[in-house]
């Protein structure tokens, strides 16, 4: 059972924010989504699901992504889960890019994160099954990007999902978290020290292993303060190019990495995986 929380009426549609008991991650858990009319109306959408970055909830891309308008234009659903579990018993870390916020898009193996760091289900298995329950979502239709560790999720439960994720972009993902700090401190406590077990939530290594039939599309600020450290798009792009994968990799000049860099080309990306979608 999921539980309207709020409602809001926005070009001709509705952007709404649900939640429900979780079986996958044992909490609570909140996911926004937008109706474009179409929906309203009853008629089947496709859909994009759009998936935050560290320190983010569904609200910063409700608020400040300005995906609405061009969603309701195109007839799009968006839907926008949370980033982690949240609640008291949930396991946490004192610094910002790990726990609370931070569940990378996993299931961890590792206490004492593994009783409720199941992120990688609830967005592959429980959350679709909410959507097509409730909702006139057309699972054949279904796209999925990312902002960050977002666009780390994005690519990676696309490539190991293709049968549920049709298109998949991203905004200055995390490609190679096996190999950078943030993703090196997330993997190491959810998934322990066996790096060879990191491999299956790395989109370097996963596009080596499985490819992607599609074409993908990311978008990266050259301003970018992590660009270096964390994120090294070039990393994807020489993989995508050595197993022949359809990348655009735009590099943006003088954008950095917040929420104005994402409300720019956001729109160019939902208008993208309608044409992939329909």
């Amino acid at each position: 059972m999921i539980e309207l929380v709020s409602s809001w009426r926005c070009f001709d549609g509705e952007q709404r924010v649900y939640k429900h008991d979780s079986k996958a991650t044992g909490t609570p858990m909140e996911f926004a989504v937008f109706l474009p009319r179409r929906a309203l109306n009853g008629e089947e959408c496709p859909t994009l699901m759009y998936l935050s970055g560290l320190t983010c909830t569904w609200e910063n891309m409700v608020s400040k992504g300005g995906s609405q308008r061009t969603a309701a234009e195109l007839g799009m659903i968006i839907v926008s889960p949370d980033t982690s579990p949240r609640g008291e018993d949930v396991a946490d870390d004192e610094a910002w890019d790990m726990g609370k916020s931070a569940g990378f898009y996993l299931n961890a193996t590792q206490e004492p994160w593994a009783k409720h760091y199941r992120m990688e289900e609830y967005i592959t298995q429980e959350l679709p099954e909410i959507l097509e329950e409730h909702f006139p979502v057309d699972l054949s239709a279904l796209g999925v990007t990312g902002h960050s560790m977002g666009g780390h999720g994005a690519l990676t439960l696309a490539m190991k999902n293709p049968g549920l994720f049709k298109s998949v972009s991203a905004f200055a993902p995390i490609v190679n978290p096996m190999n950078c700090p943030w993703g090196e401190k997330a993997f190491s406590g959810y998934l322990g020290s066996d790096r060879s077990t990191w491999a299956s939530y790395d989109a370097c290594e996963l596009v080596k292993a499985r490819g992607w039939k599609g074409r993908i599309l990311i978008d990266q600020g050259t301003a970018d303060s992590v660009l270096e450290v964390q994120l090294k798009p070039w990393a994807f792009e020489k993989a995508c190019r050595e197993e022949g994968v359809d990348l655009t990799l735009r590099m943006q000049g003088g954008y950095d990495h917040l929420y104005y860099f994402v409300a720019t080309f956001l729109p160019d990306h939902i208008a993208w995986h309608y044409d992939e979608l329909v």
